[in-house]
């Protein structure tokens, strides 16, 4: 195995898409009620301490690389509003990035 596909094997993280809904008070069948979340910040934190920050791209889209365990997710200085930011927690599994898409209530009802 050469040096470089060795180091593609440790590489482990997360990846996915945030959304933030409702967008509207009343949700219609066929008109979106989600937007992606561009520009919130989500942090990861381990064993009580934050260890990474990522901010939401084009598209809703985010990337973040974190060793394996266990992390609570939350947004910095947000008020929970809602349900807050779904999934709290993540599991990272060594040397894989692994997909996971987040959903931001924002409490509109």
């Amino acid at each position: 195995m050469s040096v470089i596909a060795a180091l593609a094997v440790a590489v482990s993280g997360l990846h996915g898409v945030v959304m933030r809904g409702p967008t509207q008070p009343v949700c219609r069948v066929g008109i979106p009620c989600s937007a992606p979340a561009v520009g919130a910040v989500l942090v990861f934190s381990h064993a009580g301490r934050a260890v990474a920050r990522v901010r939401v791209g084009s598209g809703g889209r985010y990337s973040v690389r974190l060793g394996p365990g266990t992390y609570t997710v939350r947004q910095p200085g947000a008020v929970t509003i809602g349900t807050g930011l779904r999934p709290a927690a993540v599991r990272v599994v060594r040397g894989l990035s692994r997909r996971v898409d987040f959903s931001i209530d924002t409490g509109i009802r």
